[in-house]
């Protein structure tokens, strides 16, 4: 029995070595963010937290990808108001408004920011695909470690939104946030070290053994040292405004779903007539291979 996690039906969770492992699995759906599943990974966190046989955790995804990002067909699509176990007339969540969005933008962030407030460290394990919503979960970790050829990106930000979790800026400065939002381009796991957006890229098969070993020599501490480590430094990125800007990027992404562009115009209409996948197609195609390849860093001469 466990004291949080009240059901395991979008994810794993286990225990052993003093070190929680949450697997997202939903590997028919590339691991999309369903309200389910951001509800269940909540409580894995705080029931990792909470346990006294835990010091730290790990959160990965099952198949092929970490995270394909946010359950567009959920979200654009709607629910049926017959499968739902309530009256959703009575609630916000029909987001009639810039308030409503808002709000339900809001009581989301809450449950991906348990990542950041936990006073345990969290380890993001990524391969395969780490895009949108994925990006917003994985971010939130203390330390991500890739394979060296994951696709990372926001492709969402050519015509949904911006992200509503905003840890680029703090990962890679203004000027890449800026390129890789005003694009939605993607870079690779091994680029994406490169900058300092993931902290590790190894190859793909040695990622289970990398993250292993790391996630080993960091349950070695004592866990309230961990706790102390990790809150005085978030607490530094709070006094950069890091967590206030998440408020403010909430309420900017609901601004942005007003947007009334062609392309946002356009994908819309395409959910509603031709599905999901030509709908992305459509949204992505301008945009050709969308691989952004900085050039390496090499030193200056002396």
């Amino acid at each position: 029995m466990s004291k949080w996690l009240k059901s395991t039906e979008t994810l794993l969770f286990s225990v052993s070595d003093r070190i929680a492992r949450i697997t997202l699995n939903r590997p028919e759906k590339r691991n999309a963010l369903s309200d389910t599943m951001l509800t269940e990974l909540e409580q894995a966190l705080l029931e990792a937290d909470d346990r006294r046989d835990v010091n730290v955790i790990v959160v990965a995804g099952a198949g092929k990808d970490f995270c394909s990002g946010y359950d567009l067909a959920g979200a654009y699509a709607g629910v049926s108001p017959e499968a739902m176990p309530y009256d959703p007339e009575l609630y916000r969540s029909q987001r009639r408004g810039f308030d409503d969005d808002c709000w339900a933008l809001e009581r989301t962030l809450e449950q991906r920011m348990r990542i950041f407030d936990l006073h345990k460290p969290v380890i993001a394990k990524i391969h395969g695909n780490c895009l949108a919503g994925g990006t917003d979960i994985a971010f939130l970790c203390d330390m991500v470690v890739a394979a060296e050829d994951t696709r990372i990106g926001f492709p969402a930000t050519r015509a949904n939104g911006t992200p509503p979790t905003q840890f680029w800026l703090a990962h890679v400065g203004p000027q890449w946030a800026k390129r890789l939002m005003f694009t939605g381009d993607v870079l690779s796991g091994l680029d994406a070290a490169r900058l300092g957006l993931v902290m590790e890229a190894v190859p793909a098969e040695q990622l289970d053994a990398e993250v292993d070993e790391l996630a080993r020599r960091v349950a070695l501490t004592d866990v309230d040292l961990l706790s102390a480590h990790k809150r005085v430094i978030n607490l530094g990125m709070e006094l950069m405004h890091t967590r206030t800007l998440q408020r403010l990027t909430a309420e900017l992404d609901a601004r942005a779903h007003l947007a009334s562009g062609p392309r946002r115009t356009r994908f819309k209409q395409d959910m509603g007539t031709v599905g999901l996948k030509q709908a992305l197609k459509n949204r992505d195609e301008a945009y050709g291979d969308g691989t952004v390849r900085p050039k390496a860093r090499t030193k200056k001469p002396a």
